[in-house]
């Protein structure tokens, strides 16, 4: 496993779709592409979309092979993971998809004001002994306004119920706006890109018999 690991860290470095930045290079400033993502990387004005915490990108990669006329990036700190989004979205060109290797609490860093179009949070780690540490928390969601447009939607995809209660509560409590939510996703009519796309997680929760969460939302 750890041969693997140093193989796919020492790929990393060859894709062009990748972004690693390390703390020092933004301690004290903004990241280069702050602002400038869609007229120096991905050359339109396309919406920005987001998928946090994004292990290998499904998301990123199954929504960019869906909808060519946005530009889709996917963020986690884990290299070994992000590689498989890298590689696949690599080999097929797919020129409307980066990947990005830094903390989400550092948005700010990398996206200006209104930057981002919309966001998705697949299947994050629930942290059930640290509610500051969920990515829903009243801390996380104050982020993202920083870097969100006024409109822009938000998506939380989650086999917790746990977390997805503890959302909804957040969301209530802080004035959101919640524009859809049910705690059994494919017993539930709703028809969209959440359903199509399935995490390799998701596939496997699926065949434990566990429910998938799904709440959109707005700050």
């Amino acid at each position: 496993m750890a041969k693997h690991k140093l193989e796919r860290f020492a790929e990393n470095l060859t894709f062009t779709n990748l972004f690693q930045v390390g703390f020092e290079e933004i301690k004290d400033k903004d990241f280069k592409m702050k602002g400038k993502w869609r007229k120096e990387y991905f050359k339109n004005s396309n919406p920005v979309v987001l998928e946090l915490g994004c292990g290998k990108g499904e998301y990123t990669v199954g929504l960019a092979e869906r909808y060519k006329d946005r530009n889709f990036i996917g963020i986690d700190i884990k290299g070994a993971r992000l590689w498989r989004g890298c590689k696949t979205a690599s080999e097929n060109q797919m020129e409307n998809v980066a990947f990005l290797r830094t903390q989400i609490q550092m948005l700010n860093k990398f996206f200006a004001k209104e930057e981002v179009d919309e966001i998705w949070i697949t299947f994050p780690d629930p942290q059930p002994k640290s509610e500051n540490r969920r990515l829903t928390c009243p801390r996380f969601l104050a982020r993202y306004a920083e870097v969100l447009k006024k409109d822009g939607i938000l998506h939380l995809k989650t086999d917790s119920k746990e977390l997805f209660d503890y959302t909804v509560d957040t969301l209530k409590s802080e004035n959101h706006g919640i524009l859809f939510a049910t705690d059994d996703l494919y017993a539930s009519d709703y028809d969209s890109d959440v359903k199509s796309i399935q995490t390799f997680y998701e596939k496997m929760f699926l065949n434990e018999g566990k429910k998938i969460t799904y709440i959109k939302f707005r700050l």
